[in-house]
């Protein structure tokens, strides 16, 4: 018998509701639509009655047979490189208002809910074959949740790219000075629009995102370099710190400033779990990177964000454990600037300033990939590439991020506030809502012990919210301690 199609035209100015199938083959189904649902949902080229027709029609296993290339081992790279970021730059200040014993906690349980969520992704992706994250959205919430997705995610990326072009702003003009002297463009604001235009912007405008492939291996490897030198620095920096200014070498002296603080709370710990949790998000990554991994299973997947949080767990710690006990209370909110109290000509710091702003730099492109993705889902359904569009979003973006990072005063700002709200909304909120309203009912109804956990879990990112930006509303009208960052 042929397979009956109802009487639907298929054309892009289809205004009514989404057609269903009658007495169609799944056997159709998967060998037609199986080979295109992964390369072309939510690329626009299905209108956008067919895109509904084909998440909530085909079964899981028609959108599972993408052939992936990519190895653990490269896969594990890949992730550990979306997970890393400048953050790192401020554990060392989370860890002087913690003190050392707090601090491992804290990144130990911020660590484990990460491996968690990356489970509960895993875990809905697979029941109905879809890897993406704002495709997720779309199945759990409909349209409301696929509008959630893509600005949540937009205005995390957003605050990463500004918190890497704040360190072009004050690292830079050091670099700089050391090695041309005073010159016009030693004001951070400049360097920042200049670095946008000349780099920033031509590699936003390739086409696709594999071409900046290339720069995750060397980017990681600045951030090694950078471990590495932090760790040879505590063993040539001496207690009390001898700070160089413009007049007189001076020596910051008081009773507590060489001793090592094992558990310690203060007005500035309200940053902490902020810093902590935005340097551990790499969700909007792991469906991608899962989508071309070699063999792919749901297991193998899991190994290899196991794997990738625990690298970034040690060299997190180790960074901030090693930054601590070499500037213990002085330690301030962006750490490289902390180095240059002691001497701001030494070699081995303006190679270190270099390899990070080399690093941070490119990975800027990258983030904001993600962000024009989303825009483009919700602004421009169903639109096919074009160039001009392309380019005009790259340039809109990075425009809004230059306002930020010339206007908002100090790093923590964004390290705090994005920390605390898009943070755990991507690694606690949404995941676990995913879990609850994709897996389905007579798998594991609301009673069972998996939904109430990713209950239990949405419900602990909201309390984490709410009293991040409590505190950290506190910290500003009380006005104590504002400026400690130096910057």
């Amino acid at each position: 018998m042929r397979p009956q199609f109802t009487d639907v035209s298929v054309t892009d100015s289809w205004s009514g509701p989404p057609p269903t199938l009658t007495g169609f083959s799944w056997f159709w189904i998967n060998t037609v639509f199986s080979r295109l649902c992964l390369v072309f949902s939510g690329a626009g080229v299905f209108p956008l009655w067919m895109e509904t027709l084909v998440f909530q029609q085909v079964p899981p296993a028609a959108c599972l047979h993408f052939e992936g290339k990519t190895s653990f081992g490269m896969s594990v790279f890949n992730l550990s490189n979306a997970i890393m970021g400048s953050g790192i730059l401020g554990l060392s200040y989370a860890m002087s208002n913690t003190g050392i014993v707090l601090f491992l906690i804290l990144l130990t349980c911020i660590a484990c809910l990460s491996c968690y969520s990356v489970h509960l992704l895993l875990r809905s992706a697979g029941v109905i074959g879809i890897r993406a994250y704002e495709q997720l959205g779309f199945r759990a919430f409909g349209h409301p949740g696929k509008i959630i997705a893509a600005v949540v995610i937009t205005l995390h990326n957003i605050g990463a790219m500004s918190s890497y072009l704040f360190i072009v702003k004050y690292e830079l003009p050091l670099v700089i000075q050391a090695f041309l002297g005073q010159t016009w463009f030693m004001n951070g604001n400049y360097l920042i629009i200049i670095v946008t235009i000349c780099i920033v912007l031509p590699l936003a405008m390739m086409k696709h995102l594999g071409y900046l492939g290339y720069t995750s291996g060397f980017s990681l490897s600045c951030m090694v370099f950078f471990l590495s030198a932090v760790i040879y620095k505590k063993f040539n920096i001496a207690c009390p710190l001898e700070v160089f200014g413009n007049h007189s070498v001076t020596s910051v002296v008081s009773e507590d400033s060489c001793s090592t603080k094992y558990f310690t709370i203060n007005q500035e710990t309200a940053y902490t779990i902020p810093i902590l949790a935005f340097a551990f998000v790499c969700h909007p990554e792991v469906l991608p990177i899962y989508t071309e991994l070699r063999n792919p299973t749901k297991r193998r997947m899991q190994n290899i964000g196991n794997v990738s949080i625990l690298g970034m767990f040690i060299m997190y710690f180790f960074t901030a454990v090693f930054g601590y006990l070499t500037f213990f209370e002085n330690t301030e909110a962006e750490l490289l600037h902390t180095y240059s109290k002691v001497d701001p000509l030494d070699t081995l710091i303006l190679c270190v300033r270099l390899a990070v702003l080399v690093a941070v730099t490119l990975t800027v492109p990258v983030v904001l990939f993600p962000i024009r993705r989303a825009l483009m889902q919700l602004l421009f359904p169903g639109k096919s590439f074009h160039w001009l569009r392309h380019i005009a979003i790259a340039v809109c973006l990075l425009f809004a991020v230059n306002l930020m990072v010339i206007f908002v005063p100090n790093i923590r700002d964004i390290f705090g506030i994005s920390g605390a709200t898009t943070a755990p909304t991507l690694i606690f909120i949404l995941p676990g809502l995913f879990y609850i309203r994709i897996v389905p009912k007579n798998q594991e109804p609301m009673s069972s012990r998996p939904k109430i956990q990713a209950a239990c879990f949405s419900a602990l990112g909201f309390i984490f919210m709410i009293m991040s930006l409590t505190f950290i509303g506190i910290d500003w009208m009380s006005g104590e301690k504002r400026n400690l960052g130096g910057h």
